[in-house]
């Protein structure tokens, strides 16, 4: 087994004493001092992350965006310059093979950001898929850094560091917008997206400029609370917002569909795609499965892979399985996510979860559990 991929980041995560694991191949902060103190640091005020184990592929040509139309569920020809979007990359079948963000630089420049996990099988997927087509895909993961700004003070945080010729720009970025800057004397491009629920910007830089933007950010943001925080705050952040994650919500079985996520498919942009006879299918389908939240009304959380019951009886039926759950910090409840069956998915049906041999009351609600105030 290979030794796993350094951040660009890594000595500052040493010098602040943070507890470093094993992350898709990269080795990354779990967190650096409390889960719950960095999850509610991003609530209150901002948090501070690396993410440059997350995937860069740039995609540069003529026809580089219809090439993006063939190989992903989304219309990204229609993506104006400065803009991003969520979409997904399936396979024939319809099955996820990851969940992307893709923004276009200009009009025939894109990047496309791939989960940390896929990022070899999305390049080489869309390499397959880029046959024909005049466009060039590099692949600048490990050139790329990437840090996150998340929470209440993070555009004044961020605006506050940029150039006065591009601080504007930055302060009025819209959701799901990018704009190059230079940020605490480095030229970033600046990405209005986020995956906390909380307001927040991505910073991407090269790689060997990321350890002076990070240091940094972290001086300017401690006085008004900023602090470092890692994967498991990410994680339990992400979960409260309703966010899904690839291997636990999404995968290969899973359609965007199932997830709730049909929108993302745009089954009216012209020209075929991969996956598009599948997914029309599926579109005109009953659902097999509904992914739905839940609440407990006890301490004790559901977790991954755990089964969804009819009721607490000890011979209810099992009805689905979680996804992913952890007490809420933010609600002071346990929450989940979960696949149901279609006729126990509707808002307020009782549940419940067998947590290791005993069978704990949940509620199905509406995701995302959790809504920032604008």
């Amino acid at each position: 087994m290979s030794d796993p991929v350094l951040s660009p980041l890594n000595d500052e995560h040493v010098a602040l004493g943070a507890a470093l694991v094993p992350f898709a191949g990269w080795s990354m902060p779990l967190r650096y001092s409390s889960d719950l103190a960095e999850h509610q640091a991003v609530r209150t005020a901002a948090g501070l992350f690396d993410l440059s184990h997350m995937g860069e592929l740039h995609l540069d040509g003529p026809d580089a965006g219809a090439a993006l139309d063939y190989a992903l569920v989304g219309n990204l020809t229609a993506l104006a310059v400065g803009r991003a979007r969520y979409t997904m990359i399936v396979a024939e079948d319809g099955g996820i093979i990851d969940d992307l963000i893709v923004y276009r630089l200009a009009e025939e420049s894109y990047l496309v950001v791939a989960n940390a996990s896929n990022v070899a099988v999305v390049a080489q997927e869309l390499a397959d898929r880029l046959d024909g087509f005049d466009a060039v895909l590099t692949d600048r993961s490990l050139e790329t850094a990437l840090i996150a700004v998340q929470g209440p003070v993070a555009a004044d945080l961020v605006v506050g560091l940029t150039a006065p010729e591009t601080a504007h720009a930055v302060r009025e970025l819209k959701y799901y917008a990018s704009v190059p800057a230079v940020v605490g004397g480095v030229e970033a491009l600046v990405a209005r997206t986020g995956y906390t629920g909380e307001d927040g910007f991505e910073l991407f830089v090269p790689a060997a400029q990321a350890p002076g933007l990070w240091r940094t950010i972290l001086a300017a943001g401690q006085p008004h609370g900023l602090v470092p925080a890692g994967l498991a705050a990410r994680d339990s952040l992400r979960l409260e917002a309703g966010m899904p994650l690839y291997g636990n919500e999404l995968d290969r079985t899973t359609a965007p569909h199932d997830a709730g996520l049909g929108r993302v498919v745009k089954l009216d942009k012209p020209g075929p795609f991969v996956g598009r006879e599948a997914l029309a299918a599926r579109a005109h389908s009953n659902p097999s499965r509904v992914l739905v939240g839940l609440v407990g009304s006890g301490r004790r959380a559901a977790r991954h892979g755990y089964p969804v019951v009819m009721s607490t009886a000890d011979d209810a039926p099992t009805i689905g399985e979680v996804t992913s759950g952890a007490p809420s910090p933010t609600l002071g409840v346990p929450v989940a996510m979960a696949y149901v069956s279609p006729e126990v998915s509707a808002p307020d049906t009782e549940l419940a979860v067998d947590i290791r041999g005993r069978r704990e009351p949940v509620r199905v609600v509406t995701l995302p559990f959790y809504r920032r105030a604008h």
